[in-house]
């Protein structure tokens, strides 16, 4: 049953019509055995909100190369899933309990949880009716969820079995603290903002003698935290103090003075307070001399009873008393603004406090040192387009410091990890002791990532030996952005090397971050964000999809710019009218069984051999994930080669009595055009199955198609020279046509020249055509009269229309071509001239190359010449 395509590319009608029956289909779903295997990973969203354009961008990405593989022969298993996102689910969850006049405390942690699982149902109907939106050919029947039974048993092993290999350990440190949400975060939650602050300088009146020592810190709110002032064991200013004691002018306290070859003798007064329990650095010194590690600050960021009369207040409230105080009571001694990085939470956006505490840690060195040697083998490794980013994966690694995993959140997997109540005793299991009523669960959960981390082989039925883990395991493909590479790629390389012994994908397609038509990054806060749902409402899927993933190369960041969406649009506009053409022509009783190219006439094979050429450059570069140059490959093809010539072209043909001619003409019509459907339809899902269930076709749907083969096609090198030159003699008489405002239907006498100047025979093919194209009458003597000359391919085309020129108008526009030619000639010079690009690119472009410098080289003698001419 062949679709009737409306008079007008609707894509809101188009794109409501097929995406539940594939679902309902089963097109998407893995499993066909007599395939090989193909599986990717997908990034899995948070169930916070709406998917944003990166996420878009992101998917549509994996969606291509997803269908690209059905197409291509491939049983894809693309699993569906979305993470818990533990910090960012659990705000949402509160802010909503407080919008109802209640806290999670209110209702303790079981109710608390119940409001969490019914977010996430929500949220995960909201997700995947945007998964639909953006036609992504997910395999439902595998939804996977980071909190479901099957990824929590794996978590839980996991766990276990790190701890029980000595990987695993609880251990008092400096760790990041969100004080908004009042958990631990690991170093790469934190992102560091360089903000202007100040460097406060105080008075520490040594005891025993009087001296007045000079101390600086960004933080004077730490001080009551203070247990001794350190210097340098060879800073001969301070020998003398060395062993006394200092008043500390926040709480009068005495502190002793200590020495260590930590502190820097050149950076400030050289005198630094150390403050254990609220600075990584302080914390080393404080466990090197065994120093007390006292605690200054509640959970919530105020200060505690450690710090008297400041006790309650918020952490920058009490750093603004405390000078002051300070100041009256004489002990200031100067305040200097301050450039400094300042850590900030990536998903409260809270000034992260260094702060001491009990948390669980993942020792990374051995986890680390694995994937890295196993980065050396070939056949191990994980491979990254672009290479480059393997360099930025490798240094990570290898400078990876513990991994702190304990969060203080109600919402996500509990740390399987009991203490007993009378002994103290800690007991860890992936089921709970026996004596339950005697043991006290951790009330930790751990960090989203961990179990997000085990993802590929989790999804898949790990630790189970299930039939999908061995069919699909280890996936083929990751499309994920750069800022990701250390949250989660790395993670689940050593996650999936500890626990499979294996990569957890061969490829990882890097991609970069979307951002505004400035280059800046989109943000709350700027107000440029755009939602992907209202592109799609007012632009369509599909030219959404092309925008995004052919306006970019691996590895670089996006614009969004709303001209090049609308392009794109106008792109699905061009092949939609064009597909109109073509039925038209068909009418409804044509049929595959009809197509026949036996005497396809030059015209046909021309557009035949372009199309093989296409297919054959759209196929590597497909195959490298080069998908902006696909394209510009495909929009080359579609809108200039098929569309505004080979159409035209046609139409002679179609109106031919001859036959054999116009079963010819249509054949090609309908191989080219159905071969650019299969190779547009990773691109645009929905426009391609409309038009391809209009035309005669032979499966019930687009993606149950096979990806394009060659066409066999015998034309000559001399028959495609023949067309290429036949439409450069077209465009050329155009051009002249527009430039001297002549009527496009107005008749014309021309005259043809070869490369020297020869006037030359036109056949009868090329003579036709070109009184049928461009109402041209080619003649074969030379004129006396003033000629107008444009450079065509190995020659020149002349026009006698001196008595409508303006010599100096004509004089003007050579010059300006003249120009263009030499900036195109030094493009292409330069471009050959280096050694990159000649040794690195495929020979056929660096020919292509070649050939078009040698065009623009013999174009620009004939305008020279001409304008030579005209300037006697």
């Amino acid at each position: 049953m062949r679709n009737k395509l409306d008079v007008k590319y609707d894509h809101i009608k188009i794109e409501n019509k097929y995406y539940d029956h594939w679902v309902k289909q089963g097109y998407f779903t893995a499993g066909d055995k007599s395939k090989q295997a193909f599986s990717m990973v997908i990034p899995p969203p948070n169930v916070t909100g709406k998917l944003h354009l990166g996420h878009a961008w992101d998917t549509t990405l994996q969606d291509i190369v997803a269908r690209y593989k059905r197409l291509q022969g491939f049983d894809v298993l693309w699993v569906s899933g979305m993470d818990h996102a533990g910090i960012a689910t659990q705000a949402k969850v509160d802010e909503r309990l407080k919008e109802q006049g209640i806290s999670r405390y209110d209702i303790g942690r079981e109710k608390f949880l119940e409001h969490a699982w019914n977010w996430k149902h929500e949220y995960a109907k909201h997700i995947r009716e945007q998964w639909a939106t953006l036609g992504l050919s997910l395999d439902y029947t595998r939804e996977r969820f980071t909190l479901d039974d099957g990824l929590s048993e794996a978590v839980k092993k996991v766990f276990v079995d790190l701890y029980n290999d000595g990987l695993i350990y609880q251990g008092e440190r400096i760790i990041n603290w969100d004080p908004d949400a009042q958990t631990a975060l690991s170093n790469i939650e934190v992102i560091h903002k360089e903000i202007e602050g100040a460097m406060y300088t105080f008075v520490y009146e040594v005891v025993e003698t009087g001296q007045k020592l000079h101390v600086a810190t960004t933080r004077p709110e730490t001080m009551f935290g203070d247990v001794c002032v350190v210097v340098h064991p060879d800073d001969k200013r301070y020998t003398d103090v060395v062993g006394l004691h200092v008043i500390n002018p926040a709480n009068g306290e005495k502190l002793p003075i200590i020495t260590d070859d930590y502190i820097d003798v050149e950076f400030g007064t050289g005198v630094m307070k150390c403050t254990p329990a609220h600075d990584p650095n302080d914390f080393t010194i404080g466990e090197k001399y065994n120093l007390p590690k006292p605690i200054c600050m509640n959970p919530d960021g105020t200060m505690n009873d450690l710090c008297g009369k400041y006790e309650g207040m918020d952490r920058f409230d009490c750093r603004k008393q405390l000078v002051e105080d300070i100041k009256a009571a004489g002990n200031l001694v100067e305040i200097k603004k301050h450039m400094h990085q300042v850590g900030h939470s990536e998903r409260t956006d809270a000034v992260v406090e260094p702060y001491l505490s009990k948390q669980w840690f993942v020792k990374m060195r051995p986890l680390a040192d694995e994937v890295l040697k196993n980065q050396e083998i070939e056949d191990e490794k994980i491979h990254f387009t672009p290479k480059r980013f393997e360099h930025t994966f490798h240094q990570w690694l290898e400078k990876i410091e513990d991994w702190c995993i304990s969060r203080q959140l109600w919402w996500g997997h509990r740390i399987p990890a009991w203490y007993h109540k009378d002994t103290g005793e800690i007991y860890v299991g992936e089921e709970p002791p026996k004596d339950l009523d005697s043991w006290q669960q951790d009330e930790d959960v751990l960090d989203t990532w961990f179990s997000s981390a085990l993802w590929p082989f989790s999804t898949l039925g790990w630790p189970h030996e299930s039939d999908d883990y061995k069919r699909y395991y280890p996936n083929d493909t990751l499309v994920t952005g750069y800022d990701i590479i250390f949250f989660w790629v790395a993670r689940m390389a050593f996650q999936a090397r500890y626990c499979t012994d294996s990569r957890p994908f061969k490829d990882v397609l890097i991609h970069g971050l979307v951002r505004d038509d400035q280059g800046r990054k989109m943000s709350k806060s700027l107000g440029n964000g755009v939602d992907p749902m209202e592109v799609v409402e007012k632009h369509g899927c599909d030219a959404m999809r092309f925008f995004l993933t052919t306006n970019s190369t691996p590895g670089q960041d996006l614009r969004y710019i709303e001209e090049k969406v609308e392009s794109s649009s106008n792109f699905i506009n061009k092949i939609y009218n064009a597909s109109k053409f073509v039925l038209m022509h068909l009418g409804d009783e044509f049929e595959v069984s009809n197509v026949d190219l036996t005497n396809a006439s030059t015209i046909d094979k021309w557009i035949l051999n372009r199309f093989n050429e296409t297919l054959t450059n759209v196929t590597a570069n497909m195959d490298k994930y080069e998908f902006a140059l696909v394209g510009n490959e495909l929009y080359s093809f579609i809108w200039d080669d098929f569309c505004s010539w080979y159409i035209e072209l046609s139409k002679a043909e179609l109106q031919s009595e001859d036959e054999a001619v116009k079963l010819a003409a249509k054949s090609t019509l309908l191989v080219v055009l159905e071969g650019i459907l299969k190779m547009v339809h990773p691109f645009m899902p929905f426009v391609s199955e409309e038009i391809y269930l209009s035309l005669p076709h032979t499966q019930d749907s687009i993606n149950l198609e096979s990806w394009p083969t060659v066409i066999p096609t015998d034309i000559s090198n001399t028959e495609m020279e023949e067309v290429k030159r036949l439409l450069s003699m077209v465009s050329a008489v155009r051009e002249i046509k527009a430039a001297y405002k002549l009527k496009p239907s107005a008749e014309i006498d021309v005259i043809v020249n070869d490369s020297e100047g020869n006037i030359e025979e036109v056949n009868e093919f090329i003579s036709s055509l070109l009184n049928q194209m461009c109402r041209a009458n080619w003649i074969a003597q030379a004129s006396a009269e003033e000629m107008v000359v444009r450079p065509i391919v190995q020659g020149s085309i002349s026009v006698p229309l001196a008595a409508l020129v303006n010599i100096d108008e004509e004089i003007e526009r050579l010059k300006q071509e003249q120009s263009k030619l030499q900036q195109e000639i030094k493009r292409g010079e330069g471009m050959l001239a280096n050694p990159n690009f000649v040794n690195k690119a495929p020979e056929a472009k660096v020919n292509a190359e070649k050939e078009k410098l040698e065009g623009y080289k013999s174009q620009f003698e004939i305008v020279t010449n001409r304008l030579n001419e005209l300037q006697k």
